[in-house]
């Protein structure tokens, strides 16, 4: 047996079409890729659905893995595009919902692109980029927040400011000075 969660043979023999070997190699991907989402989407509900998704794509399309050691990264590669994807989709709505901008933030966050936006959320540490989201993106009051993620509300307040500042920064470094518009 291959160490992790799949051995080799059981990755080539999935990818060879063997619907045993695919059931389990998705079976056995779950916790896996479920944990992962967990850290990298803003909402429990996002996290499954990114799982879930995932493991769709890993049922439909083991035959086209190349090398089975490349199995995890292939996996976390998907769930990571899900969850960005899920979170466009969010910013997308949020932005024709919103009223007149009440802060700073808010209006770099609906001005920017979404792929130059997901790119600098995707570059916070995690529990900024959590914070961030959560607070940001999704609206849910500072207290939910911190609870969620297991943290005070002031040390929720400033996990929020360092990843605000941060993102702030990172988008002024790509974002090209505008042309008169």
């Amino acid at each position: 047996m291959g160490r992790g969660w799949a051995s080799e043979r059981l990755i080539e023999a999935a990818q060879g079409g063997d619907a045993e070997s695919i059931a389990a190699v998705v079976h056995g991907a779950h916790p896996h890729v479920r944990r992962f989402a967990e850290h990298l989407c803003a909402s429990p509900q996002d996290a499954e659905d990114a799982a879930q998704e995932a493991l769709i794509v890993l049922f439909r399309k083991i035959g086209s893995l190349r090398a089975s050691a490349a199995l995890a990264s292939w996996m976390f590669r998907i769930v990571r595009n899900e969850c960005v994807r899920r979170t466009r989709r969010l910013l997308d709505q949020r932005g024709e919902e919103m009223e007149p901008v009440a802060s700073a933030e808010e209006e770099v966050l609906r001005r920017l692109e979404a792929d130059l936006l997901a790119q600098a959320i995707r570059a916070l540490p995690e529990v900024q980029r959590r914070v961030l989201i959560m607070r940001d993106v999704l609206g849910y009051p500072g207290r939910a927040v911190a609870g969620s993620l297991g943290l005070s509300v002031p040390a929720m307040k400033s996990h929020l400011h360092r990843a605000r500042a941060a993102l702030r920064e990172s988008l002024n470094e790509r974002t090209p000075p505008s042309s008169s518009a």
